[in-house]
């Protein structure tokens, strides 16, 4: 539509200038999103270049785009321990089945805690806040987990974390806010139990609160070391964490020199950034590869729980 006294060509003009505008920030826009994009990838590109790169080249700054002198020896001294094998086993029980706990004690408390019916939720709730900001500290914790007899078993790392209060209070958010009291009410009309309705209808409905939630759960059992630090003497139970922290703390002493030749540690120098890189590769790779299956839940949910105005 023409402005007042705008002729034809004018408005023609004026189009044309409004889309160069747009398309340069367009432009702006692209440039700006690839930089930020390669600041967070290339740290991650870097450490699986280095990983087997050789280590001198990679402390003195030699390699920056394109791996050099390329040698898996870092890889292959990882693998060929055994403890890495019973690490992953045990890492895996742990992530698997502690996070399906996870779920099976914060969802429905979740959903018991979000019925407005329900008289004591306030008080539980507030039982439930006071343990983000209180706890007895580790010592009386430890004294806890031997009087239990939880010490050095595998239910250490599953029943005393059963549930994540932050995690608690996004899905309470999440039924309280998401699903509308009308759809309950004509549940009710149609005989449905609050167990009926939580299974088939809250539990369908709420898929991407169950992927972020899992995810966080699921991420956080595969990086749990302080427990088995705490804990664990039995080197059968330890998971992938410290079995790679004692490789990597290994590695460290024998490549100042400690306890061998002068020849030996310096052979060691030569392959332990590799060890030291292959490390975090061998620990983060699996959820790496988890991720791309959960990333359209997870964009959906991550905002769950959040104050909406």
């Amino acid at each position: 539509m023409l402005g007042k006294g705008e002729t034809v060509v004018e408005h023609e003009y004026t189009r044309k200038r409004v889309n160069g505008k747009e398309l340069m920030f367009r432009i702006t826009l692209a440039f700006l999103c690839a930089f930020i994009f390669l600041l967070v990838a290339y740290p991650l590109y870097f450490i699986v270049i280095a990983s087997f790169s050789d280590s001198t080249l990679v402390s003195t700054g030699k390699v920056m785009f394109i791996p050099k002198n390329i040698s898996f020896f870092g890889y292959q001294e990882i693998f060929k321990d055994m403890r890495i094998w019973t690490g992953y086993r045990n890492t895996l029980f742990y992530t698997v089945f502690g996070t399906l706990i996870n779920m099976l004690f914060t969802l429905p408390a979740a959903y018991v805690l979000s019925r407005k019916e329900f008289r004591a939720r306030r008080i539980i709730m507030l039982i439930f806040v006071i343990t983000m900001f209180f706890n007895g500290g580790l010592i009386p914790t430890y004294l806890l987990m031997k009087g239990l007899g939880l010490t050095n078993t595998i239910w250490v790392f599953i029943l005393p974390f059963s549930v994540n209060v932050f995690y608690l209070i996004i899905a309470r958010t999440f039924f309280e806010n998401s699903l509308p009291q009308e759809l309950h009410e004509a549940a009710v009309m149609d005989g449905c139990s609050h167990f009926t309705f939580f299974f088939k209808v809250a539990l369908p409905l709420s898929k991407a609160l169950v992927s972020v939630i899992g995810l966080y759960y699921l991420v956080g059992h595969w990086n749990d070391f302080f427990t088995a630090l705490i804990y664990i003497r039995d080197t059968k139970l330890q998971p992938l964490q410290i079995v790679l922290r004692d490789i990597l703390l290994s590695n460290q002493v024998f490549s100042s020199g400690a306890g061998t030749g002068g020849d030996a540690g310096g052979y060691a120098q030569r392959y332990a950034d590799q060890i030291k890189y292959g490390v975090i590769i061998v620990s983060t790779l699996p959820i790496l590869l988890i991720y791309p299956f959960m990333q359209k839940y997870f964009e959906k949910g991550v905002m769950i729980g959040s104050i909406k105005g």
